[in-house]
């Protein structure tokens, strides 16, 4: 098996091999979040870290996939973007200089319209549509944390779907 292609280290700082190497009682940059080559996923809320699931279950998955299907038929031929996890969305208060930024969620599914919010790294401001498929054991980081996030920092519309609510 080859080795994952990292990010570029942005600055002087040594990459982060372990979850564990973090300090959770400190604040942390969207600079610093570059330089963690963990495999856990992690959600960054004002510089705080939040431990994701691991890979989403095989029921999560196919609620995506049945959410995606509908909305990217919809929007063919319209200037929007859809995205699904794996996918970092960038929250910047003022400066959108890496250093500067304290909060990236990946959320399951978003939309995004204004193509100039995005870059080879995702989506730095709001998107559109925000989807959220809530899990065992994540309800109450989706429900309380990022949907305050997304309501702060102007997500036009935010849905949030329980996997028992699709059936298959």
């Amino acid at each position: 098996m080859s080795e994952p292609v990292p990010y570029p280290v942005l600055n002087d700082d040594e990459p982060v091999r372990q979850f564990n190497e973090l300090d959770a009682s400190l604040t942390y940059s969207y600079s610093n979040y570059l330089n963690w080559l963990f495999p856990e996923r992690v959600d960054l809320i004002e510089g705080k870290i939040f431990k994701m699931s691991p890979a989403p279950s095989r029921v999560h998955q196919g609620v995506s996939i049945n959410l995606l299907n509908p909305i990217i038929n919809f929007l063919k031929g319209k200037p929007c973007k859809v995205y699904a996890v794996p996918f970092d969305v960038r929250f910047p208060e003022e400066s959108k200089a890496d250093k500067d930024v304290f909060t990236v969620l990946q959320p399951d599914i978003c939309v995004i319209c204004d193509r100039s919010k995005l870059d080879a790294r995702g989506c730095i401001g709001a998107p559109d549509l925000v989807v959220e498929i809530l899990s065992p054991g994540n309800t109450k980081m989706e429900l309380l944390h990022k949907y305050r996030v997304y309501e702060e920092f102007g997500v036009k519309e935010y849905w949030v779907v329980s996997q028992s609510d699709q059936a298959f």
